[in-house]
C-alpha cells in the first residue's frame, strides 16, 4: 500500500512539472521574461541599396530631321535633307511620315555628250513624301562602361508614297529600317536605310527605279 502511495505521488509530481515547463515556454514566447541583455527576438538585418529607375518620358510623339546621301538610280549619289515625325501607338508599333529633297547629277551620257541635258535644273529636284508603318523589331539597350546604359531599338518601316521627279510625281513604296539610340530622356539619334520605288520612263523605257537613302537624324519626343 504505501509503495502504491509512492509511485502515484511520483507521477502527480512529473505531471506537475511539465506543465509548468510548458507554461514557462509559452510565457518566453509572449515575450514575458525576456531580459534586455538575452534578447530573443532576432531583427533582420537588411541592406537597402538605392535603385535608379530609368527616366524616360512617356510622351507619343516624335519630331525632328535627318540628312544623308541619296543614291539616285542612273543619276549618281546627292545629299539629301529631310524631316520626320511619328506617332508611337505602343511600345513596339509606330507609324512615321517622312519629306526629304535632293537635287539629282547627270547620268553617264550627259557626261560622255557633254552638251546633253535630259533635264532642266528644276526636274533634277527630286522630292519625296511618304507614311510608314513601323516596328521595333528588336528593343534593347546600349552600356557604356557599368553604370549607365541607354535605351536602343532596332526597327523596320514599310509604307508609300508620292516622288516628284523629272517633272512626273510618281506614286512610291517606301521600304527601311533603322537604329534608334535614346541619348537622353526626349532626345534620340537615328541611323535609316530606306529604298525608295517607283517607276521612270525618263531614260526612253520603263522600269522600277530603286533609289537607296542612307541618313543620320536626331528627334525629340514631345
Amino acid at each position: 500500500m504505501d509503495r502504491s502511495v509512492h509511485l502515484l505521488l511520483l507521477t502527480s509530481l512529473a505531471a506537475v512539472g511539465l506543465v509548468a515547463s510548458a507554461g514557462a515556454r509559452a510565457e518566453s514566447q509572449d515575450g514575458v521574461g525576456v531580459s534586455a541583455d538575452n534578447p530573443q527576438v532576432v531583427e533582420p538585418h537588411v541592406e537597402r541599396r538605392d535603385i535608379n529607375v530609368a527616366d524616360i518620358d512617356t510622351e507619343n510623339f516624335e519630331a525632328g530631321a535627318y540628312i544623308g546621301t541619296l543614291s539616285i538610280e542612273d543619276f549618281g549619289s546627292s545629299v539629301v535633307y529631310g524631316a520626320r515625325l511619328a506617332y508611337h501607338f505602343t511600345e513596339d508599333l509606330f507609324a512615321e511620315a517622312n519629306f526629304g529633297t535632293s537635287k539629282a547629277g547627270k547620268t553617264s551620257y550627259e557626261d560622255l555628250s557633254g552638251a546633253a541635258q535630259l533635264l532642266t535644273d528644276s526636274e533634277r529636284q527630286f522630292t519625296y513624301y511618304d507614311l510608314s508603318l513601323g516596328w521595333n523589331v528588336l528593343p534593347g539597350e546600349v552600356f557604356f562602361g557599368g553604370r549607365h546604359a541607354m535605351p536602343s531599338a532596332f526597327y523596320v518601316t514599310a509604307g508609300a508614297g508620292s516622288t516628284r521627279f523629272g517633272g512626273d510625281d510618281n506614286f512610291t513604296i517606301a521600304l527601311g529600317a533603322g537604329y534608334r539610340l535614346l541619348v537622353t530622356d526626349w532626345l534620340a539619334g537615328h541611323l535609316t536605310v530606306r529604298d525608295l520605288a517607283f517607276d521612270s520612263d525618263l531614260l526612253g523605257k520603263k522600269k522600277q527605279t530603286h533609289n537607296l537613302q542612307v541618313g543620320l537624324g536626331f528627334t525629340a519626343f514631345f
